[in-house]
């Protein structure tokens, strides 16, 4: 095992209101807001109740075009090319809502597809005769080449949509999504990217990346506030696609639908500058390296220690800033549930870590942030040995 990367030290730490008992593996699910996040949100609802109607309703636009200046250049796009929704979920569901769908249409993905992103490509499916079409990618994953071409693989005379997650939820995997853009290019294939944990994990630029559509979180890695995404649509395909919440700027373009929803708390959404002027402080490169090394370097201490199979190479090839291991039959057979397994480590052992059931194996995965250290992991490995004894 190579030696865990340097922290970024207590100072870090202190600037989220983590509690200090709990030993937080669990970033990926809904982030942690730093401190200065969290006062430039406050700040936002303040402004805001001073005269709701200037802000929410004469000033909106103002804020959000300015909003999507720094956006556009973290993810390297254009600022007009990006759309404002609550999650990536909902991005997803923008894009196949939108989709003119037909019966005998396919909607293709695989089985480490986030699960509410499955529910909607089969709402979507059963509303127009379309079918899902859903790949399996067996564990272990050995490299892109096996993940991306079992995909590939499947494309058919009938493919529409392919769905594939940048990195995968409850696997923690990193797809080569550029392997799969390349490959359908010219064709009527289209492709929707949920890149729901990819903002503030991975260095993007999706003006080259050349999906068609792109949905993503920015309350994840990035540390903006809950509620922050975006959804990213290639020029040609803006006029075709409209939020799931259709208002006052229906048919008025893509950017002037997505700004206008109804009345939200708009405070998220401004605060996103704040966020990301604060990762660029912090300097991104050293964030992006930091947490996957230390991904790589926890999934490489649970598969030593506890003797678990990993489940992609153990050279960190396939992941991002989190990795998950498959648990033994045992701890399913002793709990029941994975829920209940990750209560006791929760009460017992004041670890907070996400186990998931999939393909009938449970899974755990920890996350690797700018405030976690490596006895993080050391004390969930003397955890998971207690209860693997």
């Amino acid at each position: 095992m190579n030696p865990p990367p340097h922290p970024f030290g207590p100072e870090i730490r202190a600037e989220f209101a983590l509690d200090p008992a709990l030993t937080f593996l669990n970033h990926g699910s809904f982030g942690a807001l730093p401190r200065v996040v969290r006062q430039a949100q406050e700040a936002w609802r303040d402004k805001i109740e001073l005269n709701p109607i200037e802000w929410i309703g004469r000033r909106n636009l103002e804020t959000l075009a300015a909003v999507k200046k720094p956006l556009a250049r973290f993810v390297g796009c254009q600022a007009n090319d990006l759309g404002f929704v609550t999650n990536a979920t909902e991005g997803v569901n923008a894009v196949l809502r939108s989709l003119r769908l037909q019966a005998g249409d396919e909607l293709l993905t695989c089985d480490h597809v986030y699960n509410a992103v499955r529910q909607a490509m089969k709402f979507r499916a059963q509303e127009t005769g379309a079918s899902v079409v859903e790949v399996p990618i067996a564990l272990p994953v050995r490299d892109q080449d096996h993940a991306i071409d079992s995909i590939l693989n499947a494309i058919t005379p009938r493919t529409r949509l392919i769905v594939i997650d940048h990195i995968t939820s409850p696997t923690a995997l990193r797809f080569d999504v550029q392997k799969i853009i390349d490959a359908v290019k010219g064709t009527r294939v289209q492709v929707l990217v949920d890149g729901a944990h990819a903002p503030g994990a991975l260095k993007l630029s999706l003006d080259t990346l050349g999906a068609n559509f792109y949905a993503a979180n920015l309350h994840k890695w990035t540390m903006a506030p809950r509620g922050c995404a975006f959804l990213w649509v290639a020029p040609q395909f803006q006029n075709d696609i409209h939020p799931c919440v259709i208002s006052h700027e229906f048919a008025n373009g893509f950017a002037g639908e997505f700004d206008w929803q109804g009345t939200r708390d708009l405070s998220a959404w401004n605060s996103i500058p704040a966020a990301l002027a604060w990762f660029e402080e912090l300097d991104s490169q050293r964030v992006f390296r930091h947490n996957h090394d230390l991904a790589v370097w926890a999934h490489q201490l649970l598969c030593s220690h506890c003797s678990f199979e990993p489940i992609s190479p153990l050279d960190g090839s396939m992941l991002s800033c989190m990795a998950s291991v498959r648990l033994p039959h045992s701890l399913a057979a002793r709990f029941e549930k994975p829920e209940a397994f990750q209560r006791q480590l929760l009460e017992v052992d004041h670890i907070e870590v996400p186990i998931f059931e999939w393909n009938k194996r449970w899974l755990l995965r920890v996350s690797a942030a700018i405030h976690n250290e490596p006895a993080h992991y050391e004390r969930l490995v003397v955890a998971l040995k207690k209860y693997l004894a």
